[in-house]
């Protein structure tokens, strides 16, 4: 595709995407008088808290198991995680931390997973924020100076018990230094002061650095350090006059690891960072996919998709396929890619007994393409099930190997409980839950996303076509059965936090009870086949349920591909969900800010609230006949956090929205917890981040008593004194479509498989006598076909290859345009 050539660099967007994992903890110190510790994790990227763990009790070993997502594009500098002890009185207890910059993770090009051990929390390295100043470097006649406008700060740290500061700034060099004024309890001051140092002759030939500092001062005791800056004083003789916002950094002691008395974390971590082109680019790429759905190639393995899949690793397969999957919906092509994949996986197979039992592409793109778009009818057919399941906590196990006595309650009153009332009650127990479960999903039917169905009606119909013998009667049952019960809902059930079902892992008790009923819902997906050929004999008294369960199974199949496939109209599309689907709901704490001024923790009154990609409304409750108030999302602003000092309270957040009128419009809503409150910042971020009336600062604090909490300003309407996060969000199911970074990721697989293609399709060896006469149409009628194949294969990847050559090549123009234009001074991230 030819382009005017006069993209600029601006156009350029920058993605980062940050995965880590917080596997477990070992050797940790007790804090506690009992001997123990009751540990969680608090994880913060560039001081601010993205996430907690679930706390373990009494453990010095804990295992946590948890991971996250983040997408961060306008980048980062550090991640930083900390252990704490929870006490139930008092304050929580901070065992130490590790701190990981951005550059040391960039560096390890797979990822770091490794035991790192905890150091010790110094208050001076606990710093954040920047500083707004000016320097120049005066020299002229009467005087040789250095001159300071200190501007403002920002997001400073809270060092006093009040969430706030008292901030002052001082400026040294060589033995000169200033200070100026202390604007108390804010973390935004707002100094405009301008503060020189006279300086001798000889000192402008000095070296060293300019140090600008600031203080957090206090009336008893030593003031607390909240952070420095370092410019070298060379930097003055090249630019007189230097200006901008200035990232604050700590006094850089070395940090301290206790020689590994403070025990240690095992932790995963991978940065994924990639320069997206402007999308004109990437639109030969897309072009090349949607061709092959389209209008599939006669030779089959010439296709883009094969070679993509032959050049695509075990490990990132399932990235891959979400990709992909994201890619055709976005083109409204994401049932026509299914069947391509999945015809050409039944095609390939002769045994129906292994059908889609691979990792292949056909198996991960369907699998994703579930979690993609049935995300929430998943949630609708489980969570009460699991929930349920969660709030009872029974003791259930069958297996008489790990039947513990000491674990169960009483079941009866003559007495402990022997292990076969253990065994009756769990298989009682376990066939309520297991009932539960299939009754929801058979009578699931017209919850179930259209796309979903008309998808696995195409599935069913290859699988007919290809084993259409009555012996294989089950089989086109089994290929819709194993993607929805065996890779859908059963491992929703067995791991519910990592399908969204729960806030938290389960604990040991509960996780046995949905092991056991996963177990129960993949035998029941097999429609019955295989029990009692396994080694797990002690299932047996749940097979007359599953067997029983079959016959209402597959007339939910039926019932589920009976489906017009016109119904349902595929456009495309910038967002997973339909406009009117709810994406999110829940219960949360909505200030009311009409009437008279309340006492902070009064002011907040217990509303119900919905998210579409449309509006966010709430109500008293969920009542249908309750009225809503509602906000639409395309008039949303801000989205951001709100700090604790504005009402005393924790994990409250803002929604601000501008009227078509242009008035602003804020309500401020508490959640019960920081993973909550990250879960309804993402959600309504990814929601509005289309939205072009975005703001690029917002105010932290509330407006009170005639000034902003924040930055003390008077005048309401005054600009927000703290950057915006709108495009900060989670990374899961809900993520937006995002057509250029999604290229940009397939485009990245083939560049690593390039020299592989080159060999298997390019230098195909042929005999120099074979190749003339082939070009003068002497071979044989088979080796014609054979001949013609190997140039159709060839000219195929040659294509591909020159797409994927030709994004390179702008790839390369854009980081010399990047290098050229970057000479100047960056003073802010």
């Amino acid at each position: 595709m030819k382009t005017s050539g006069k993209t600029t660099l601006s156009e350029m967007a920058k993605n980062t995407s940050l995965y880590f994992r917080i596997v477990e903890g070992r050797s940790l110190p007790a804090k506690d008088v009992s001997g123990t510790s009751d540990p969680y994790c608090i994880v913060k990227v560039d001081n601010e808290v993205v996430a907690r763990t679930a706390t373990v009790w009494k453990n010095l070993n804990p295992f946590w198991g948890e991971e996250y997502t983040l997408h961060l594009p306008t980048g980062f500098h550090s991640l930083s995680f900390y252990v704490m002890d929870e006490d139930t009185i008092g304050h929580d207890d901070v065992i130490g931390k590790i701190l990981l910059s951005k550059d040391a993770i960039g560096a390890q090009a797979k990822g770091l997973d490794n035991w790192l051990n905890l150091t010790r929390v110094d208050p001076d390295e606990e710093v954040q924020g920047e500083i707004h100043l000016g320097l120049e470097l005066l020299r002229d006649a009467k005087r040789i100076g250095l001159r300071c406008h200190f501007i403002e700060a920002r997001d400073l740290a809270p060092r006093d018990i009040s969430g706030t500061s008292d901030p002052f700034a001082r400026i040294l060099f060589n033995n000169h230094s200033a200070e100026t004024s202390i604007i108390k309890k804010t973390r935004f001051p707002h100094w405009s002061e301008t503060l020189e140092l006279e300086l001798e002759t000889w000192e402008l030939t000095e070296g060293g650095n300019v140090t600008v500092e600031v203080w957090d001062w206090d009336m008893v005791g030593k003031n607390d350090f909240l952070g420095k800056v370092e410019i070298p004083f060379a930097c003055l003789h090249k630019t007189p006059v230097l200006q901008g916002w200035f990232r604050l950094l700590p006094l850089g002691n070395h940090e301290d690891d206790a020689g590994g008395k403070l025990g240690a974390l095992r932790l995963k971590v991978r940065l994924v960072e990639d320069r997206i082109l402007p999308s004109m680019y990437y639109q030969p790429l897309i072009d090349l996919l949607v061709e092959s759905v389209i209008s599939p190639a006669e030779v089959e393995d010439s296709s883009p998709l094969t070679m993509l899949e032959e050049v695509t690793t075990v490990e990132s397969r399932q990235d891959v396929a979400m990709t992909l999957v994201k890619i055709y919906l976005g083109q409204g092509l994401v049932v026509p890619f299914l069947d391509y994949l999945s015809t050409r996986e039944v095609n390939h197979t002769s045994d129906p007994n292994t059908l889609f039992r691979s990792n292949s592409l056909a198996s991960k793109a369907m699998e994703q393409f579930m979690k993609a778009v049935g995300m929430l009818y998943l949630h609708e057919v489980l969570k009460p099930i699991i929930n349920r399941i969660f709030e009872e906590k029974k003791y259930i196990e069958l297996d008489p190997c790990k039947i513990d006595l000491n674990r169960t309650r009483r079941i009866s009153f003559k007495g402990a409980a022997s292990e076969a009332e253990v065994r009756e009650s769990s298989v009682e127990m376990l066939q309520g839950y297991l009932s539960s479960v299939v009754e929801s999903i058979v009578g699931s039917v017209a919850q179930c996303p259209p796309v979903m169905r008309v998808a696995f009606k195409q599935l069913h119909k290859r699988v007919e076509e290809q084993f259409p013998e009555p012996e294989n009667e089950d089989v086109k049952y089994l290929a819709i059965s194993g993607f929805f019960f065996l890779r859908f809902f059963a491992p929703a059930i067995l791991t519910p936090k990592l399908f969204h079902l729960r806030d938290q892992h389960a604990d040991t008790r509960t996780s046995r009870t949905l092991l056991l009923l996963a177990k129960a819902v993949q035998s029941v997906g097999n429609l019955g086949l295989q029990l009692g050929h396994g080694k797990e004999l002690w299932m047996e008294p749940l097979h007359p349920i599953i067997l029983c369960s079959v016959a209402s199974v597959k007339d939910f199949l039926d019932k589920l591909i009976d489906i017009d496939q016109d119904s349902v109209s595929e456009v495309p599309q910038r967002a997973v969900f339909l406009p009117s689907v709810t994406v999110k709901e829940g219960y949360l704490q909505k200030h009311k800010t009409e009437g008279p001024q309340l006492l902070s923790r009064f002011a907040f009154k217990k509303r119900y609230f919905w998210l579409s990609s449309e509006t966010l409304s709430y109500a008293k409750t969920l009542d249908l006949w309750q009225v809503r108030s509602s906000i639409p999302i395309q008039c949303v602003c801000v989205v951001e956090r709100v700090d604790e000092n504005a009402f005393q309270q924790q994990h409250v957040m803002q929604v601000v929205a501008k009227d078509n009128d242009g008035q602003i419009h804020t309500i401020y809503i508490q959640c019960k917890n920081v993973n909550e409150l990250n879960q309804w910042l993402s959600a309504i971020r990814k929601a509005s981040i289309y939205n072009e009336r975005m703001l690029p600062s917002f105010h932290p604090g509330a407006y009170r008593s005639g000034k902003w909490t924040c930055c003390l300003q008077a005048n309401r309407a005054t600009l927000g004194c703290s950057r915006t996060h709108s495009a900060v969000t989670l990374g899961d199911w809900s993520d937006p479509l995002d057509p250029d970074a999604e290229t940009q990721t397939i485009y990245k697989q083939l560049l690593q498989g390039r020299d592989k293609l080159r060999k298997q399709y390019l230098e195909a060896e042929t005999t120099p006598e074979e190749e003339k006469r082939l070009n003068s149409g002497l071979l044989t009628d088979g080796a014609d076909s054979s001949g013609q194949l190997l140039k159709h294969r060839q000219a195929a990847a040659a294509r591909l290859l020159g797409v994927v050559l030709d994004l390179e090549q702008a790839h390369a123009t854009f980081q010399q345009k990047e290098r050229e234009e970057g000479g100047s001074l960056i003073l802010t991230p």
